[in-house]
């Protein structure tokens, strides 16, 4: 139910004995695509985003 553009990257479940929560690594150069990819899944599960960069573009931007 992807959205063309936006790519699938990894995910890791919760283990904390629910495992009701997974979180997913997208990749896109449109983020609007994540609107898509959010409706198509409105009626059964919620998101939260927030965006990320690898730790080597941190250790860049902090200057180490």
């Amino acid at each position: 139910m992807l959205p063309a553009g936006l790519e699938y990257v990894n995910s890791w479940v919760v283990d904390d004995g629910g495992m009701d929560r997974c979180f997913q690594l997208m990749e896109t150069s449109d983020p609007a695509l994540f609107d898509v990819w959010f409706e198509r899944w409105s009626n059964l599960v919620s998101f939260e985003v927030y965006p990320v960069i690898t730790s080597a573009e941190a250790a860049a931007r902090a200057g180490t």
